[in-house]
């Protein structure tokens, strides 16, 4: 059994896998995920400090979930996000569509793929030139 103390409100639980929080505040997480997505449609202009203030949240919260994917912006929202390289605008996560497809293809070439063993046709015996004597 992992047992962690919870990060948020510091109960003991039994830690499986994800962020280090029990469930009761996983749960509470989530419903604050829920208001803070249904507050977003229905504000489409307001701005990540509007959304926090607004649904008792912290900005770095709605950015995670952001970068996340787990939250995508409307066009005309008045929350702006770049892409992490080449600084273009995006809707969610942390790349736009042109670097992640550049970053896979070069993680595909950087990967040594192994090359097929060419195997000779092994000659007969009698092929052998060599004289053999038995005695």
């Amino acid at each position: 059994m992992n047992a962690r103390n919870c990060r948020k409100c510091g109960k003991l639980f039994n830690y499986v896998s994800g962020p280090p929080i029990c469930m009761a505040c996983r749960e509470a997480l989530e419903a604050k995920f829920q208001e803070v997505k249904e507050y977003i449609r229905n504000n489409v202009h307001a701005t990540i400090p509007e959304v926090a203030e607004a649904c008792d949240v912290s900005q770095t919260q709605i950015q995670a979930w952001l970068q996340d994917e787990r939250l995508q912006l409307a066009e005309g929202s008045g929350i702006t996000l770049f892409c992490e390289k080449c600084g273009a605008s995006i809707n969610s996560g942390r790349f736009c569509e042109k670097c992640k497809n550049n970053m896979a293809n070069q993680l595909n070439e950087s990967i040594h793929r192994p090359q097929p063993v060419k195997h000779e046709p092994k000659k007969e015996q009698r092929d052998n030139p060599k004289m053999r004597f038995l005695g």
